[in-house]
């Protein structure tokens, strides 16, 4: 049984008219898919030290032996932009031009979509702005991305360490302060509570001696005028007696 071939379609070259082409572009479908290139907005380093300037890329084709990538440099207030490093046919090359030939490093990876960079030794002539770009055959279409390098003033060591003392013992005396303050409350809770508590004994007391002269006066009123009324008795029986001694009737004689 024979096998149809089947037209095998072409990409048609940008700015070419596909229905001149014997192959015609199947509709729907980009002639060029577009290569994305990421790097951070800004990157901060200090004078001597070092820095990584990131730069990463998708592409929808595989990884080729072709693939370049390019890294580019244009210094605080200048307009011009130098070619400062390139990557291709699997081998990095650093540009003679500039001040980064002794002090750059290649440390991306293109199969892992990685077009890494690192600058040593850093000083404030490389503030500026750093391009990557990317190009991955057929996918070379797309646009490059910028970092800005900013590189600061490296504190001094013993600045630092004094610095460093100086924010420690500020954070102690602020601990010291705290931990007082708690103390002063805390004495001075406690000392309420005590005074709370006295006063609430005081109270107790006052009403049990209340409770007590009640139940003494309730318990000798009726002895005090039982007294009263023996008294009053006596006196009324003493009385009758004074009064009926001179006046006593004699005995009738028989």
């Amino acid at each position: 049984m024979a096998l149809m071939a089947l037209p095998v379609p072409r990409w048609c070259p940008h700015g070419a008219d596909s229905s001149s082409s014997p192959h015609p572009t199947p509709s729907g479908l980009s002639p060029t898919l577009a290569i994305h290139v990421y790097t951070p907005r800004e990157v901060y380093g200090t004078v001597g030290s070092h820095v990584t300037l990131s730069c990463s890329f998708w592409s929808s084709e595989w990884i080729s032996e072709d693939i370049s990538i390019t890294w580019h440099f244009q210094a605080e207030g200048s307009r011009d932009s130098i070619s400062i490093f390139h990557y291709a046919k699997g081998q990095p090359y650093i540009d003679d031009v500039g001040s980064f030939k002794e002090r750059m490093e290649w440390v991306g990876n293109p199969r892992r979509k990685d077009g890494s960079i690192v600058i040593h030794n850093l000083d404030y002539t490389d503030n500026g702005t750093f391009t990557c770009d990317v190009k991955n055959p057929p996918d070379i279409v797309g646009k490059s991305s910028q970092v800005t390098l900013y590189v600061l003033e490296k504190v001094p060591t013993r600045y630092g360490i004094v610095l460093g003392s100086i924010i420690g013992v500020a954070l102690l005396l602020v601990a010291l302060l705290v931990a007082l303050v708690y103390l002063v409350r805390f004495c001075w809770l406690r000392r309420q509570a005590v005074l709370q508590r006295r006063l609430s004994a005081m109270e107790k007391g006052k009403l049990q001696r209340s409770a007590k002269d009640a139940s003494k006066r309730s318990r000798q009123a009726p002895v005090l005028y039982a007294m009263l009324d023996h008294s009053r008795s006596t006196k009324a029986t003493a009385e009758k007696k004074t009064k009926g001694a001179p006046g006593e009737p004699r005995k009738d004689k028989k």
